[in-house]
């Protein structure tokens, strides 16, 4: 019982987390959030993974924030989010969508559940939070890092149902190497996308 009720939590913080790497416009508080983010998937990922192999997941989020941390700390102050959006970027409009996601991955719940029994709902909800933030946060926005934490996030969501499917060490290990990957590739477009204006500001 008290293993659900922090199932529970940990769905309400991916919610929160989720949303407010979505709506917020500072760097920090948005890798802060996906720290945090990370460890509530390692709770719900330890449900159906060793704790070892869950650690796999905590310890590899972390480094990515790490690295994308370090890189936009480093980055010229002119690089400050300028982001473009595809559409109406006010927060309440964000907010809106991550209201319409939560309905619809608690609306989904049962259907999943009965489709593949013994996932859990708690894993459910917060996978399903997780892809349906991060696929609105890549439709919202072009900036890089924010497209780097959409990728992440969306990601995050779909290890925690596949955990549940599949315990392969193999594949837990693909998935870290990923989400490194990804961590370097957005480490890397941010340096380069700071060329530009450091050319500029020489000429």
């Amino acid at each position: 019982m008290a293993i659900d009720i922090i199932s529970w939590v940990a769905v309400g913080l991916m919610l929160a987390t989720s949303t407010v790497i979505l709506i917020n416009r500072d760097w920090r508080l948005s890798l802060g959030a996906l720290a945090v983010q990370y460890i509530a998937a390692f709770w719900l990922v330890t449900r159906h993974l060793p704790f070892v192999m869950g650690s796999v997941k905590l310890i590899t989020g972390w480094m990515v924030v790490a690295v994308l941390g370090m890189t936009r700390l480093g980055l010229p102050s002119a690089e400050d989010e300028k982001e473009e959006s595809f559409l109406p970027n006010g927060q309440w409009f964000r907010v809106v969508f991550m209201c319409i996601v939560a309905f619809v991955s608690v609306g989904a719940m049962p259907r999943i559940e009965s489709a593949i029994p013994g996932l859990g709902w708690q894993v459910i909800a917060g996978s399903l939070l997780l892809v349906g933030a991060g696929i609105i946060h890549l439709g919202m926005t072009s900036d890089t890092l924010n497209v780097i934490l959409g990728l992440l996030t969306m990601l995050t969501g779909f290890e925690i149902l596949y955990a549940a499917i599949e315990s392969s060490i193999l594949v837990t290990g693909l998935l870290a190497v990923t989400n490194l990957g990804l961590g370097i590739v957005g480490s890397y477009l941010l340096i380069a996308g700071s060329f530009p204006i450091e050319m500029e500001d020489k000429g």
